[in-house]
């Protein structure tokens, strides 16, 4: 498509701005919203209009392979950025220059890592990287990223999370799986916010979990199933907002499986009470004071009758991911099986 072409086919959008269902540019309120996906581009368009008004763009599900530095520096209003499902290798550095950039997709493309830049998108509170081919985080992204409330970047090839994640404290849900993380921060305790946390599926080479995980105190759910984890840690007995707990796939020891086989208000109270026994390894006796203070943690042991059930538990009999890994099975994970309209995977 020669650029004379998308200049009338934006006009054409323009034009039709009431209509959201053309091709596909509609203003409401002084912003601006471009919808430019699934139109096969190979190069960003040549728009007819002032860059700066535009509020949201969306060029995802089409085949750029590069994203213009001038072009992204001159968004200066955008607040949603779309560009999942393309050919992308990197992102412009210049992506650090959208100060009001609230949402950005750059899900299912071929990025190896993410510009140090985006610490600069202060406003930013949605973050997808998934189905990419990430290896590292940059070092200070939660330094810099205080408003940031969910980060995805599950199917890439994560070993580690910054130590700096510990510090995005408005962050809400932390999606990690598919990777091949083989620890976590060890100081979590200041993700106050934090939710959800899912680090499943790290293909066995995570076998610990951090102490600190006790002092989420706003956890509802944790997915931390096929991994290689033989042990919970005791102050998983002090969220006191957890209702989902996923661990199938481990080859846990403690809490014992007939612990699990009764609730998870049962599970929480096996390793409260191992805590107040003192059972902890020496050098994580100190948290104990940390869990006091926070509320989480009293000494005693409260709470329902065992047999009430007041969460969600999964778990199943342990089994190598070896067979899970095979070609058949990780079709099932293809982007394109698991974001299909007609058929999704369910927890």
């Amino acid at each position: 498509m020669c650029e004379q072409q998308q200049q009338v086919m934006f006009m054409e959008m323009s034009k039709n701005k009431g209509d959201h269902r053309s091709r596909r540019g509609c203003m409401e309120e002084g912003r601006v919203r471009v919808d430019m996906s699934g139109m096969s581009l190979d190069s960003f368009p040549v728009l007819s209009l002032n860059l700066a008004t535009i509020s949201n763009l969306d060029l995802s599900n089409n085949n750029l392979e590069s994203i213009p530095e001038s072009l992204t520096a001159r968004l200066l209003n955008v607040v949603a950025l779309d560009v999942r499902s393309n050919q992308l290798k990197f992102l412009p550095n210049s992506i650090g220059c959208l100060s009001k950039l609230k949402i950005l997709n750059v899900s299912s493309n071929l990025l190896r890592t993410l510009p140090k830049t985006i610490e600069n998108c202060k406003s930013l509170e949605e973050l997808n990287a998934n189905f990419n081919q990430l290896s590292v985080l940059p070092d200070t992204i939660g330094f810099e990223l205080i408003n940031l409330k969910k980060l995805s970047v599950n199917a890439n090839k994560l070993s580690f999370l910054p130590q700096s994640i510990s510090h995005l404290t408005s962050l809400r849900v932390l999606d990690a799986r598919l990777n091949c993380l083989r620890f976590l921060p060890e100081d979590m305790e200041n993700l106050i916010n934090l939710e959800v946390l899912n680090v499943s599926q790290n293909f066995q080479c995570l076998e610990n979990l951090p102490y600190s995980l006790g002092l989420l105190v706003s956890l509802v759910e944790l997915d931390v199933s096929y991994n290689k984890i033989t042990s919970l840690p005791d102050s998983i007995g002090c969220l006191k907002k957890l209702q989902k707990l996923c661990v199938e796939g481990n080859p846990l020891v403690s809490p014992p499986m007939e612990v699990f086989e009764q609730s998870l208000q049962a599970v929480k109270e096996y390793l409260s009470e191992k805590m107040k026994a003192g059972q902890s390894p020496p050098k994580k006796q100190s948290w104990v004071g940390k869990f006091v203070k926070c509320g989480t943690f009293n000494g005693k042991i409260g709470g329902r009758p065992r047999g009430e059930r007041d969460g969600f538990i999964m778990i199943s009999e342990y089994r190598s991911i070896e067979g899970l890994a095979s070609p058949r099975y990780m079709a099932l994970l293809s982007p394109r099986r698991l974001f299909s309209p007609r058929k999704y995977l369910t927890k």
